[in-house]
């Protein structure tokens, strides 16, 4: 990726500010939150809401540089604040805790000095990650340490103080990913998937209070159908359009149609897609929608080799079609930490034509003994719907009755 001299300018002014975030003195009293490409979303999110809600001697924020992220924010109710401002530098400088679902830099790296950075993280599965990393385009960066790569991606070496693991198998993982010590990691469930297993009341109501990116539009316009898929892929590494790749799209329309079926199409933020047609029975889902919280009002995941399988998979009574239609050149093209079969559960399909079968036919009712393996070694003895007071917990920051 290149990059301007505009961009060169402002890492070398955060440069020169980090040492100084190290000199101010920091509150547990204050917790600071913020995601990736400054969104309110993932586990951030439904960490702080939980937070926000149920610590009331803590001063809770969010933190970003997107703007329509910040009102969102504030017209639930809570806290928030820009990155740049003068509050959000405040409160990014003097908050003990900062709660992050990537990198330092989803608040802002040079003001992360002496906070203590509890690493949430954004998906369990089967590839390998950062300083795990030994082939492939982010070698580079990892491996290599090409100077340019450090330079621009600086809290890719800012090791967390804690990190959000979910089973015995993914401690040694991310210990390993983030050069931690094992002890470093926080058992529990991803505060994402709270409402997953909750009962359909709890679900909307959830979606109605706390999201405004139109979800509430996209659950009533969904409930005429009598089936709703959700197509979610993975990144590939060329960020290709793998819609249009792996998919007729008229031809699957077609199928859903008289099925009176839906389906609802998610790429990921990092894939090319061109959405500019439109189909009676397939519904592109903008980038602004939480996902998670439309989960519970879906009926068949359709994936490949994405982490949203195993959240769905928390999810008793739903059913998955995993769509391997490019499996040998993406397992040629990614580095696993284990081996993706035998590490999934669902339908397997490896054409277009036998994917539109399996639609038609109905054919991918879950092996029930394999979704309980496999969430048995993703997931442990973790509870997702008690996971945010579970972490906060671990962290001592839940004030005794």
């Amino acid at each position: 990726m290149s990059h301007s001299a505009k961009d060169f300018l402002a890492y070398a002014v955060c440069y020169a500010i980090w040492p100084f975030s190290y000199l101010m003195p920091r509150s547990e009293r204050i917790l600071a939150f913020g995601a990736m490409r400054g969104a309110f979303s993932d586990n951030p999110k439904y960490l702080f809401l939980w937070a926000a809600q149920h610590l009331p001697g803590r001063k809770v924020v969010w933190l970003s540089a997107d703007a329509a992220a910040v009102r969102e924010v504030r017209s639930i109710g809570f806290e928030a604040y820009r990155i740049p401002s003068l509050r959000g530098f405040w409160y990014a400088l003097r908050a003990g805790y900062w709660f992050i679902n990537c990198y330092t830099s989803d608040i802002l790296f040079c003001l992360a000095g002496r906070t203590r950075v509890v690493n949430l993280w954004h998906g369990v599965g089967c590839k390998q990650i950062e300083f795990g990393i030994t082939q492939g385009v982010l070698a580079k960066r990892y491996v290599d340490r090409d100077f340019w790569e450090c330079f621009y991606h600086p809290a890719c070496f800012r090791r967390p103080d804690w990190f959000l693991s979910t089973s015995d198998f993914f401690d040694g993982h991310f210990s390993r990913a983030f050069r931690i010590g094992r002890e470093r990691c926080i058992r529990a469930g991803y505060p994402r998937n709270m409402f997953l297993t909750a009962d359909v009341a709890s679900a909307t109501d959830f979606v109605q209070r706390f999201t405004h990116g139109g979800e509430t539009e996209l659950v009533e316009r969904i409930k005429p159908f009598a089936k709703v898929f959700l197509y979610m892929p993975t990144w590939r590494e060329s960020q290709r359009d793998s819609f249009t790749s792996g998919f007729d799209l008229p031809r699957l329309n077609e199928c859903l149609r008289e099925q009176n079926a839906v389906a609802l199409m998610k790429p990921h933020p990092n894939t090319r897609v061109d959405a500019s047609a439109t189909f009676s029975n397939l519904f592109f889902v903008p980038s602004a929608i939480d996902i998670y919280s439309i989960l519970p009002f879906t009926d068949v995941l359709i994936t490949d080799y994405s982490g949203i399988l195993y959240d769905y998979l928390l999810m008793p009574g739903k059913d998955v079609i995993l769509y391997f239609y490019d499996y040998d050149e993406y397992v040629a093209d990614r580095e696993l930490c284990q081996p993706i079969r035998g590490n999934v559960a669902g339908r397997e399909v490896t054409t277009f034509d036998a994917l539109i079968d399996c639609i038609r036919t109905g054919n991918y009712a879950m092996d029930e003994a394999e979704r309980a393996r496999i969430v048995s070694k993703f997931w442990s003895d973790t509870d997702a719907a008690t996971s945010a007071e579970t972490i906060m917990k671990a962290l001592n920051l839940v004030e005794k009755p």
